[in-house]
């Protein structure tokens, strides 16, 4: 699958000018800067990833001004009872996120990834919890991802994933930019409500899931590895 096709078609019907497609197709290449730097750090293969040509924004309830960017993630994907995992980037983070800024969102949703198939592989996983809320949103994000510390090995990779997700991402410049470049300008935004952001899979897919026993095996060395830290860090 190209990644950038939503890209390309959204341009072809007059939804992103020509000016900003180029500057996508451009910048493409801190995307596949960054998984090829995650999958070295990791020693895992990234996920089926794509570009979404639109801004997510998404709000706690109908008209509140508690609201929120997401600029990528993690969708469980249900076809002809199969799962499938992909991680969704956004389009105005190609566009206008800072090489360091986008290399920690892709580790972000790959320790989602991870986290996702450990819960999978244990039956572990029927739907995410719900959350009412941006704040909540942000802390049990954090509660559903693998230990970056046991996953890579990549100091400034794990310094960026530190700086920018103490409590749920934010990067005000980079929603500046958003705001004043993507949404006033009327590029495609889609609106989701923060309580329909879950992973939602049925049990007889999990059943029916295999998983590499490679990665099963990688992320084995993970969880001991976290377990070894948080030992550590306790004493």
């Amino acid at each position: 699958m190209d990644p950038l096709l939503k890209v390309h078609e959204a341009t072809r019907n007059g939804l992103i000018p020509d000016k900003i497609h180029s500057l996508i197709v451009k910048r493409f290449d801190l995307i596949l800067e960054g998984i090829q730097r995650i999958e070295k750090a990791s020693g895992i293969n990234f996920p089926i990833a794509y570009v979404e040509p639109s801004v997510v924004v998404t709000s706690s309830s109908a008209g509140s001004f508690d609201y929120g960017i997401l600029f990528a993630r993690t969708i469980p994907v249900i076809t002809n009872d199969k799962l499938n995992i992909i991680i969704q980037i956004t389009a105005p983070l190609v566009a206008y996120g800072l090489k360091g800024t986008i290399h920690a969102i892709l580790a972000h949703e790959f320790l989602h990834y991870l986290e996702l198939i450990r819960r999978i592989s244990k039956m572990d996983i029927v739907s995410d919890e719900l959350s009412g809320n941006l704040f909540e949103s942000s802390y049990s994000d954090s509660t559903r991802l693998s230990e970056p510390r046991a996953v890579f090995d990549d100091k400034t990779l794990l310094l960026h994933i530190t700086k920018k997700f103490p409590e749920g991402f934010r990067d005000y410049k980079l929603e500046d930019k958003v705001m004043k470049l993507w949404i006033e300008k009327k590029l495609p935004v889609t609106n989701i409500a923060i309580d329909t952001n879950i992973a939602k899979i049925p049990a007889e897919i999990i059943a029916k899931t295999t998983v590499d026993p490679i990665l099963l095996h990688k992320i084995d060395q993970i969880e001991q590895k976290t377990s070894r830290l948080r030992k550590k860090r306790l004493y």
